[in-house]
């Protein structure tokens, strides 16, 4: 068996057993056990190779030749190895732009659209399940939208990707382990980091500590300690930074902060910007699954079961999608929600294979409070006060004009959207949805659970009108546009 790589929409099939979207870990795993199971499997994938953003260019990149990203990367060989022997459908460089459920308990099935090489196309399936994985929180600041500023997510990728170092002065702030992570692999790369500007609140450490004997029981503890340990002997670290400001007119050039009581201003050149990862849940929310927030993550996340169900009965979500909790875990959900997909179509009980996944995602599990909890971003940078801040960036709406519009009683963030176009631009709300709703809870005093998010429809992701006109119609939708049945 040998996985098939499929580059054009006329070479797919029109009906699978599974459809699995993203190849990161947890998309890996499923299509593997679900093939494993004898089923006719399809994975698509934005990237043009398989690894999703922890394993980024893992068929191409080797311990050897690239060091410094780490023994946890090499972690990632065995899943491409093992996604590759399989008899399952591959299709890289592929836009889901729309899924919709049809029909209703055991016998529903999932209707994707699928934009491939310039086509799009109709895949129905009979379970599919999503692993797209986690996108980067927006830390909204002023000067956040000149060249020079990016995620620290993007910049892993160009180092993942293409070897490429940032160039100097490099500062890097916001809040989370990936700072010290990407850090680290920068420096064991011969780059330079200038300066990590910290943006956690000192108090969330209290909150964090009742969890601390499950966190030094983990892995994640002594990985941590010895990672922060290697980058502040080589780096200056700057704590409980506030009033963050990226300076310069045509490009970066500079940070300037609040930190022990001072107003400290850097130059820099590339500034990185992070605070945690939340879920990207773009086509789960416009398939219609249920989300609920999350307080300890500060998120809203698809609902699901322990074996990864959502509330649609054909859509499982898995891996950082339904909940950050790491690659590790998110293979393991992808195993637990590809097998319990799986054995759906085959009608078939339980597996004992699910139940030892699901203790070894159990154990892995262990820690992850104390980091969400000590590495939660501050309200101030999940909320900014600034008006003059961008908030969406594809609408260019401001901080201050949402604000205004809270105290006149909008209800809420699809409310808001009709009066200032916040998240109808091409990203479709994943840039700006979060600080939308963290924004009108703080300016209204309300709780971001009742505030809600953005309600998304198809298409999800940009896809030229010609593409979407050259699929098959309903009469009922060719009506709908021209007044004929005729069909054309």
């Amino acid at each position: 068996m040998t996985l098939t790589i499929i580059r054009n929409a006329d070479d797919l099939s029109a009906r699978y057993d599974i459809a699995i979207v993203g190849a990161g870990p947890a998309g890996m795993a499923a299509a593997t056990e679900c093939a494993r199971l004898g089923l006719a499997v399809v994975v698509f994938d934005e990237n043009a190779e398989a690894g999703g953003q922890i394993y980024r260019a893992i068929e191409r990149n080797t311990r050897a030749g690239r060091p410094y990203l780490g023994s946890d990367y090499g972690r990632g060989a065995g899943l491409w190895a093992a996604f590759c022997a399989t008899a399952a459908s591959h299709v890289p460089s592929a836009a889901v732009w729309s899924l919709e459920q049809q029909g209703e308990g055991a016998a529903a099935l999932a209707e994707l659209r699928v934009s491939v090489a310039g086509r799009s196309r109709i895949v129905l399936a009979r379970r599919v399940v999503l692993a797209t994985g986690a996108t980067e929180r927006p830390m909204p600041v002023r000067g956040w939208t000149l060249p020079g500023v990016m995620s620290v997510g993007a910049a892993q990728i160009a180092l993942k990707a293409s070897a490429l170092l940032p160039e100097g002065p490099v500062v890097l702030t916001g809040s989370g382990p990936l700072l010290y992570l990407y850090a680290d692999q920068v420096l064991a790369a011969g780059g330079t980091i200038d300066a990590i500007l910290e943006t956690t609140p000192r108090r969330n450490w209290l909150r964090a500590a009742p969890h601390v004997f499950s966190f030094l029981a983990s892995p994640y503890a002594w990985k941590g300690l010895g990672l922060m340990l290697r980058v502040r002997r080589a780096v200056r670290v700057f704590r409980a930074v506030t009033a963050l400001e990226i300076t310069g007119k045509d490009r970066a050039d500079g940070v300037t902060f609040m930190a022990g009581g001072k107003t400290v201003s850097l130059p820099a050149r590339s500034v990185f910007l992070h605070q945690g990862v939340i879920p990207h849940a773009n086509l789960a929310n416009a398939a219609g699954c249920a989300l609920a927030w999350n307080d300890r993550q500060k998120c809203f996340a698809p609902v699901v079961d322990g074996e990864g169900r959502s509330t649609r009965p054909a859509i499982f979500i898995a891996g950082d999608g339904n909940g950050i909790a790491g690659a590790v875990v998110a293979e393991f959900d992808g195993r637990i929600a590809g097998i319990a997909a799986g054995l759906e179509v085959l009608g078939a009980g339980s597996s004992e294979a699910s139940r030892r996944f699901v203790r070894l995602r159990k154990r892995a599990l262990r820690g992850r409070a104390f980091i969400d909890l000590a590495y939660q971003p501050a309200l101030s940078f999940r909320a900014p006060a600034a008006g003059d801040v961008v908030a969406c960036r594809c609408e260019e709406v401001s901080v201050g004009a949402i604000r205004e519009a809270a105290a006149l009683g909008v209800a809420g963030p699809n409310q808001l959207k009709t009066m200032l176009r916040c998240g109808m631009g091409p990203c479709q709300g994943r840039m700006c949805a979060a600080t939308v709703t963290e924004l009108l809870a703080d300016a209204q005093q309300r709780h971001p659970a009742d505030v809600g998010t953005y309600r998304l429809r198809p298409p999800i992701k940009p896809v030229p009108l010609c593409e979407i006109a050259a699929l098959p119609h309903t009469s009922e939708a060719v009506y709908a546009v021209t007044g004929g049945h005729s069909g054309h």
